[in-house]
């Protein structure tokens, strides 16, 4: 009789388990397109667009001290041109400072204003894997290979609760960056 039991036991073991379901979606491309990446993208593109500038302002600045030290640099007094090269040693200085400080505070807004989309994203793929009764869902995106037989895709539910428009996909994502890029660029 116990004997029975175990295979009957095992039989169920088994049975359940090829009724497991498995589902996938590409986080990374759901993140890209939600609406308010667009937002993100734009404060980061100008707060780069501003710093820039400002750069670009320090490296004039350095240029015109170089140009008038190579230029009159042999007609000053020695005190002089020790003063000017400190003055353009100063520059360089914080031109490299600048440029270090813009570079991580740029990185941390950016995490800072896509910590909120990730998160957002990982709440609907966990809501809807939830729903759906998945017991693992799989990112696309790190994954070589995936049976699409046997493993649902929820990117497109996902995209509908996130609000992300059917025809808007990666490559229409980039040719409208590249548009905006080349606008910028023709300013």
């Amino acid at each position: 009789m116990k004997r029975i039991v175990l295979i009957a036991a095992m039989a169920l073991i088994s049975v359940c388990g090829f009724a497991q379901k498995f589902a996938h979606v590409n986080s990374q491309e759901l993140v890209q397109l939600c609406p308010e990446a667009d937002q993100a993208r734009t404060t980061i593109t100008t707060a780069s667009k501003e710093a820039q500038e400002t750069y670009q302002t320090m490296v004039d600045e350095l240029n015109n001290k170089y140009s008038q030290y190579q230029q009159k640099g042999s007609t000053w007094t020695a005190a002089i041109r020790e003063s000017k090269e400190k003055e353009i040693t100063d520059i360089q200085q914080r031109i490299q400072e600048f440029s270090q400080t813009v570079q991580a505070e740029l990185q941390q807004s950016e995490q800072e204003l896509y910590a909120p989309i990730y998160e957002k994203v990982n709440t609907t793929i966990q809501n809807l894997a939830k729903e759906g009764g998945y017991i693992y869902v799989f990112d696309r995106s790190t994954l070589v290979y995936i049976d699409e037989n046997q493993s649902t895709d929820l990117t497109p539910a996902a995209r509908k609760v996130l609000n992300i428009a059917d025809d808007r996909t990666l490559e229409s994502l980039q040719a409208e960056l590249q548009a905006q890029a080349q606008a910028q660029a023709g300013e």
